[in-house]
């Protein structure tokens, strides 16, 4: 059986014809076969007498985690410190360098639409294709393990995200505004000043707010490849099997991420 709708609208069951019968079957049957072959794929190196003692093993690490050992915190304020600068300075950094690739990707602010728009729009796509891991893990090849990889890995991730939807915000403005500025003889940074900037400001602040929180959970890994912050004494504790200082981290991130978040909020509440 299947649903057609008639010429007044409503819906009328209708026998499909034995044509259309062996279709659906062959389509059921393409989606069943497929549905082994990525099972198999996915499955092919599995070890399935792991899968089946995961629950006694995820029980025993739950209970070594426990209970977190709680004097092991005087040695992570630094990491703690570390991150929130990660995430703070590789903000304000990528904001700095996001802000005029936006207006020059943006359509109707760009010099060249021809030249400078796809590069600045190849520009924002390269920085969102790659994940900050991955920059972290380029960054400390070059630079080394520490705080400044972590820095430029996190502005280099953000200069994407907060290009594009600045750019969005940009080529979404009242023109009426602009026209009439234009009219009275101002310059381009008195146009962009006076009748774009004004209309994107709570935009700009709420992507900038956004982002930043999006940068302190990202940061709390970032010392898993070297770039310091809490991954780096997390993975230290992992290293040394040293569970109840895993779980110690793992509710002190938790804590940060919540903390941040509240931030976020209170900050779109008084720019909204």
């Amino acid at each position: 059986m299947a649903i057609v709708i008639g010429s007044d609208g409503a819906r009328h069951w209708t026998l499909l014809t034995p044509g259309e019968q062996r279709w659906r079957w062959f389509g059921w049957l393409v989606l069943a076969a497929l549905t082994v072959f990525c099972w198999r794929i996915m499955t092919a190196d599995t070890i399935w007498a792991f899968v089946a003692d995961a629950p006694t093993q995820a029980a025993d690490i739950f209970g070594r985690m426990l209970p977190p050992r709680w004097s092991y915190i005087d040695q992570l304020w630094g990491a703690i410190w570390d991150t929130i600068n990660i995430a703070t300075l590789g903000t304000l950094i990528a904001i700095g360098l996001a802000t005029p690739l936006a207006f020059l990707a943006a359509r109707n602010t760009t010099p060249s639409v021809l030249f400078l728009r796809p590069v600045a729009l190849f520009a924002i796509v390269a920085s969102r294709s790659i994940n900050a891991l991955i920059w972290g893990l380029l960054l400390v090849a070059v630079l080394g393990p520490g705080v400044l990889a972590g820095i430029f890995a996190i502005a280099l991730r953000s200069i994407g995200f907060i290009g594009k939807l600045l750019y969005e915000a940009i080529e979404e403005i009242d023109e009426t505004q602009v026209e009439a500025i234009r009219a009275t003889g101002a310059g381009q940074m008195q146009v962009i000043g006076y009748g774009i900037w004004p209309q994107i400001l709570p935009a700009f602040a709420t992507i900038c707010v956004f982002r930043w929180d999006i940068n302190i959970r990202e940061s709390t890994v970032l010392g898993l490849v070297g770039a310091g912050g809490l991954g780096l004494a997390l993975e230290g504790s992992l290293n040394t099997l040293a569970w109840p200082q895993v779980s110690l981290i793992l509710l002190i991130i938790l804590v940060t991420v919540i903390l941040s978040e509240w931030i976020t909020a209170q900050v779109r509440r008084m720019i909204i």
